[in-house]
């Protein structure tokens, strides 16, 4: 990846948040349960979010400097996983193997992004964004491992 200026950085950033959007709401309307919809509509929630800083840094400023960041634990459930096509009716464990690797390339985005950039504001809102995704990779994580012995009981 070649970008030839912060605001490329971001353009690109706001399409893949956007295109989470898209597959955290196509992925509740599959959710077979009432809390899974909910948690997809939640993601989908946060990733607009995650958008609307990356549209408006300075806008955001305050936001991005008192955040807090913490260390993550990584289950890595998803680094043994093939990436795979989202598709209507897909089984529910294949939905969150797909989020999960989705959030995975998001963390590994943004991590990638925070070391090209000299902007202090932009490199900040980029560590802030790798560390949300990575809850997000945690969440689906855990959420497809209890799937998992729930099916074996």
């Amino acid at each position: 990846m070649n970008f030839k200026s912060v605001d490329e950085i971001l353009e690109f950033a706001i399409d893949r948040e956007n295109a989470a959007v898209s597959l955290y709401t196509s992925c509740a309307q599959e959710a077979t349960s009432k809390e899974l919809k909910q948690t997809f509509l939640d993601f989908a929630k946060e990733e607009e979010k995650h958008a609307a800083m990356l549209s408006d840094i300075s806008g955001n400023k305050e936001k991005i400097d008192n955040y807090e960041f913490k260390k993550i634990p990584d289950l890595k459930i998803s680094d043994y996983m093939v990436e795979s096509v989202y598709e209507k009716g897909m089984p529910m464990p294949e939905v969150l193997k797909l989020a999960m690797k989705n959030e995975e390339k998001a963390v590994k985005l943004y991590t990638l992004l925070a070391d090209q950039t000299d902007n202090a504001d932009a490199k900040k809102l980029f560590l802030l964004l790798a560390q949300e995704e990575s809850k997000h990779k945690l969440g689906l994580e855990t959420m497809y491992d209890d799937y998992l012995a729930d099916m074996d009981g």
